[in-house]
């Protein structure tokens, strides 16, 4: 039940389109899912229903190999990089150092776009802007939201002189050997959302994201084994109590 009420919460206070669709709503139909497995799992204690009890282990059953799925596939994606260098002297990776599937993702035109669309209606960079603006790439690296510092800011690199918060002047007839300076505008709808480090900020958060997800993946398996073991425990006395009970009615 919390897992549901908080999913509900969280999306009627989600800020942005994709807080909903990919945290929240997994949030509701997980919670929602447990909610009905466990009233099935409290009728057959009740009323020692030896066919409930099966419904019940089966619905663990699929629950213990999709968390394993997710848990199994989340892993891979993680540790499926490359070693990787620095992509230039201010230290951030280049998009190669990546894992694949999480590179092609953000290299689809039709996926980045959408995840273009809820940075942007999310107003992503607003706070980032004012938060950040006098750092070095540098100092951003010990801040948090990695993809806020590339996607809102240009490198320093470029060179680029602050008006204000979201105004930089290019230099005069200037060549760029970092493709991102090319890519930086002023408006509030693209400044480095077409930047290569805005991708790269993008999957650094998602591998933090799916590494949390795997730990709790694993403790949520291991109590799913946990209770699995016990529905088989009380499968097998309930089995045991109804063949001592026709045993007795066949000896009267």
């Amino acid at each position: 039940m919390p897992i549901f009420f908080i999913g509900i919460y969280r999306h009627h206070h989600a800020t942005t389109e994709c807080d909903q669709l990919w945290l929240h709503i997994p949030f509701i139909i997980l919670g929602f899912f447990l909610l009905i497995v466990s009233f099935i799992g409290l009728l057959a204690a009740c009323y020692r229903s030896t066919c409930l009890l099966w419904l019940y282990l089966f619905a663990i059953l699929l629950l213990v190999i999709l968390v394993s799925s997710i848990t199994i596939f989340a892993f891979i994606v993680v540790h499926n990089s490359a070693v990787g260098e620095a992509g230039s002297e201010e230290g951030y990776k280049v998009l190669g150092d990546h894992p694949n599937w999480l590179r092609n993702r953000v290299n689809d035109t039709n996926t980045w776009n959408r995840i273009k669309s809820y940075l942007q209606t999310g107003k992503f960079c607003s706070h980032a802007q004012s938060n950040f603006l006098g750092d070095t790439f540098n100092t951003f690296n010990h801040e948090k939201l990695l993809s806020a510092k590339l996607c809102c800011k240009p490198s320093d690199e470029c060179k680029f002189v602050n008006q204000s918060s979201n105004a930089w002047i290019k230099g005069t007839n200037a060549s760029y050997s970092n493709s991102d300076c090319d890519a930086w505008s002023n408006d509030s709808n693209i400044l480095c959302y077409n930047c290569e480090s805005c991708k790269v900020g993008l999957i650094e958060d998602l591998k933090k994201d799916l590494k949390l997800i795997t730990i709790i993946n694993v403790v949520f398996l291991f109590i799913l084994l946990v209770v699995s073991s016990i529905g088989c425990c009380a499968l097998k006395t309930n089995r045991r109590d109804s063949y001592n009970k026709n045993t007795k009615n066949e000896d009267h």
